[in-house]
């Protein structure tokens, strides 16, 4: 029995055969980087809501947690190390310290700079948070040996300087973020 066809390489197929001149190359690999952006977004997005956190407030403790003690950076390094405008920042900001989970003060000696510092409660977060979020990703990219996890991030990284440089050096939002 023959086993059935991708349904990648099935659009691409199709498309070849009713438009030969028409170029399908980058079907197979741009098809195929969108479905899997969406599975592990999707994935991402459903573990961290049984650990009752969104992707947001996960992405700004994160880039407090990495920042080392004492886990303070300026609203504009966050924006900078989460890839967000400074108006997400502002609203991330915001619901975290609702939660508790950060505080915010002015910088001394530069009014205009506001400094973001993670509290117990969202280090102890944070802590728990990434290890299930970065084993989940672990696991989901196990049929790939460590070579070929290496290449594979090296080729992404090539392609997403050179896509980036060829798109006039656009910024990048998370998946499934405006």
């Amino acid at each position: 029995m023959k086993p059935a066809q991708d349904p990648v390489d099935a659009i691409a197929d199709a498309w070849h055969r009713e438009r030969p001149p028409t170029p399908v190359s980058s079907i197979g690999i741009v098809t195929r980087l969108w479905q899997l952006a969406k599975l592990f977004g999707d994935d991402r997005r459903h573990l961290l809501a049984e650990a009752g956190v969104d992707s947001a407030t996960l992405d700004l403790l994160s880039a407090l947690r990495r920042s080392g003690p004492p886990y303070t950076l300026s609203t504009r390094e966050l924006a900078e190390r989460s890839l967000v405008t400074a108006g997400a920042i502002s609203q991330r900001v915001a619901r975290a310290e609702r939660e508790n989970l950060v505080t915010r003060r002015p910088a001394p000696g530069r009014r205009r700079t506001v400094l973001v510092e993670l509290t117990g409660a969202g280090h102890e977060l944070v802590e728990r948070t990434v290890d299930q979020v970065l084993a989940r990703e672990t696991e989901l990219l196990s049929s790939l040996d460590a070579g070929q996890q290496e290449a594979l991030t090296d080729m992404l990284r090539e392609l997403l300087h050179d896509v980036q440089r060829r798109l006039g050096g656009r910024g990048i939002s998370h998946v499934g973020h405006d």
